[in-house]
Formats: structure tokens, sequence, C-alpha cells
């Protein structure tokens, strides 16, 4: 009979779970006079429409995601190359510098270099 209890009370259980409804994530971004989709990968400016690499998508989805604030570069190293070393540093640099050639025509975005920490993405 105990048993048969404690069954009963384990389905019941099971039937009246709530589950949360994961957090739908953002995909298209406003980056000043740009449109990003990070889904298309597509970046865009006054109708010209440029398409990023994977790479580069996904280090501007996570600038945009955290927005005036800092982007630790281990993370984005450990998650994007699986490693921190140097020479994927040296890549993630390459990477910012051609973020920042693409979204040069508007004056008000930045890209800034946190020294020994990461990058920052400042719209003003």
């Amino acid at each position: 009979m105990q048993e048969l209890i404690v069954r009963i009370k384990a389905l019941v259980g099971k039937a009246f779970t709530f589950r949360e409804e994961p957090k739908k994530e953002e995909t298209c971004f406003e980056i000043g006079d740009y449109h990003f989709n990070s889904v298309t990968q597509i970046l865009s400016h006054t109708g010209i429409e440029q398409e990023l690499s994977h790479r580069e998508a996904e280090i501007l989805k996570r600038l945009c995601e955290n927005r005036n604030q800092v982007v630790n570069t281990q993370n984005i190293l450990l998650d994007l190359w699986g490693d921190d070393s140097f020479f994927n540093s040296r890549s993630l640099h390459v990477f910012i510098t051609k973020l920042r050639h693409k979204l040069s025509k508007d004056e008000r975005i930045r890209i800034v270099n946190v020294r020994g920490i990461g990058y920052k993405l400042i719209i003003n």
C-alpha cells in the first residue's frame, strides 16, 4: 500500500510540473543606423547589405547583447574558438578590426578595447 501511495504521488507530481518557457533569444539588433540580423548574419545600412562570417556575426551579437558593457575576451575565445591561446587572441583582434571597418559609416558607433579585459560596443 505504501508503494502505491508513493507511485501515485510521483505521477501526480509529474502531471502538475510547470515548465518555464525558455527566453526568446533576440535576433535583430539596431546598432545606430545599422540593422543586424544574427540568424541570417546580415548587416545592413541604408539598404546596402553585407554578409558577415560566422565568427564576425557571433562576436557582433555578443557585443550587441551587452551594449555599453565589457564583453570578456576570454569568454569569446573559449566559446568561439574553444581555446584562449595567444594566436586565437590575435585572430579575435583581427575580427574586431573588420567589424570596426564594417560599422565605420556611422560615427556614433565605437568598439572599444578595454585593455586586459575585453571589448565594449558604445553607441552615442
